[in-house]
C-alpha cells in the first residue's frame, strides 16, 4: 500500500462527507492546531509550519463548505428538483465523484 498526500487528502474528505464524524474530525483538528505537540514540531524553520498550514487550510475550507450548505439551507436555496436531461452537463450539480483505482 502506497502513502501519498493525495490518498490522506481523499481519506480526509471522503471522512468530512460522512455527517456522522464531520464534526468530530473538526474538532479534532482544531485540537491538534492548539496542542503543543506536533508531528512536526513549530520550532524547525519550515517544515513546522506546514503541517499546520496545511491542517488549518483544509480546516478553513471544509468549515466554510458547512456554514454554506447551513446558509443555503435555512435560505432555501437547496436544489431538490430532478435535473432536466436537456440541461447542460457542465455544471458542478451534475458531476459525479468516483474514486477510480488501477487494475495492473
Amino acid at each position: 500500500m502506497n502513502f501519498s498526500i493525495q490518498s490522506l487528502y481523499a481519506w480526509y474528505r471522503n471522512l468530512l462527507r460522512n455527517p456522522k464524524y464531520r464534526w468530530w474530525v473538526i474538532i479534532g483538528t482544531l485540537a491538534y492546531l492548539i496542542s503543543p505537540i506536533d508531528i512536526a514540531p513549530d520550532f524547525i524553520p519550515i517544515i513546522g509550519q506546514v503541517d499546520d498550514v496545511l491542517l488549518l487550510t483544509l480546516l478553513v475550507s471544509e468549515v466554510s463548505g458547512l456554514v454554506i450548505e447551513g446558509w443555503k439551507a435555512r435560505k432555501g436555496d437547496v436544489d431538490t428538483t430532478a435535473p432536466n436531461t436537456t440541461e447542460d452537463f457542465t455544471s458542478t450539480a451534475n458531476t459525479i465523484d468516483v474514486d477510480a483505482t488501477s487494475v495492473k
